[in-house]
């Protein structure tokens, strides 16, 4: 799993690519705590247009970023969702709780 950020005024960007699965979500989860916390945004969008494939440590993910988020009094918005990991968003109903672009 690799991880890029970009930042700009209180909106922080996360590049998702690869797999995120539970080998993958706990390193995910520390840097997106990271980036989160040095950045301290409003806004955090998770890009999810080069994940290869997702099992339901995503939704682990996206749940751990919103609780930080919400800490914060921000939002968390997910872009660019691929069909597979889409497909384990929508049979979670995350999407009740997170936007989906």
């Amino acid at each position: 799993m690799e991880v890029s950020a970009s930042s700009d005024e209180r909106r922080l960007t996360l590049y998702l690519r690869g797999e995120l699965d539970h080998h993958g979500a706990r390193g995910l989860i520390r840097r997106a705590e990271q980036e989160i916390d040095t950045s301290l945004p409003l806004q955090l969008a998770l890009d999810l247009s080069g994940i290869t494939f997702m099992d339901s440590s995503g939704i682990a993910v996206v749940m751990r970023c919103r609780q930080r988020m919400r800490e914060l009094g921000g939002t968390v918005t997910l872009c660019h969702v691929p069909a597979q990991p889409r497909k384990v968003f929508d049979a979670s109903g995350i999407s009740k709780l997170v936007a989906i672009e």
